[in-house]
């Protein structure tokens, strides 16, 4: 993981075995998917009643490359619908099952997405020039998902890069770069 992970609590107390299981959970979540930026976590007891048997949210945000980030909370009456009588102990496990089964779904897609071919055209998405940056030789592709792709000067095979704008359509293959997927051999659709 690039940055630290961060666990806070808000209106709940902080303790150690609440932090442990987290930070177990987050190494499994490594497990499943390296690549992962970072992982961020938030305890929040929003209510309570008298018997204390409304459990709190706990909010997981993992960030992957070229991905938005895989997002899971739900409101405790998930929990209570789930649980005779849930707490945090409940809490954690059950949004960390989600989100390791999200970051499972994600990792398999991603695999199908780059999956190896027996010929390029097999691997060759379209997308559209979503950004440019002509005085550093670089932009970024829109996938057909919604994710940005990085793609340098030379990464174009067919049209001119100096002519490429916004919005222009482009065949391309994903490839994994130094810091994640890239586009690469990028084609200007209809050459």
């Amino acid at each position: 993981m690039q940055i630290a992970p961060e666990i806070s609590f808000h209106n709940i107390d902080q303790t150690d075995w609440a932090e442990n299981a987290i930070r177990d959970h987050i190494a499994r979540l490594e497990r499943i998917y390296g690549r992962m930026t970072t992982c961020r976590v938030r305890i929040d007891q929003r209510n309570r009643n008298a018997n204390n048997t409304i459990p709190p949210v706990v909010h997981i945000e993992v960030s992957v490359p070229g991905h938005k980030d895989i997002v899971v909370a739900h409101e405790p009456d998930h929990l209570q619908r789930k649980f005779q009588q849930p707490d945090l102990h409940n809490a954690i496990n059950e949004a960390f099952r989600i989100a390791e089964l999200r970051l499972g779904k994600f990792k398999d897609k991603r695999a199908d997405h780059v999956a190896e071919g027996t010929h390029e055209a097999a691997n060759e998405f379209r997308g559209q020039v979503a950004e440019l940056t002509p005085d550093k030789d670089f932009g970024f592709v829109m996938t057909k998902e919604g994710g940005l792709l990085y793609f340098h000067r030379n990464s174009v095979l067919a049209g001119n890069f100096d002519q490429l704008k916004r919005g222009d359509e482009v065949t391309y293959v994903e490839e994994m770069g130094d810091t994640g997927p890239t586009a690469s051999k990028v084609r200007v659709a209809g050459r």
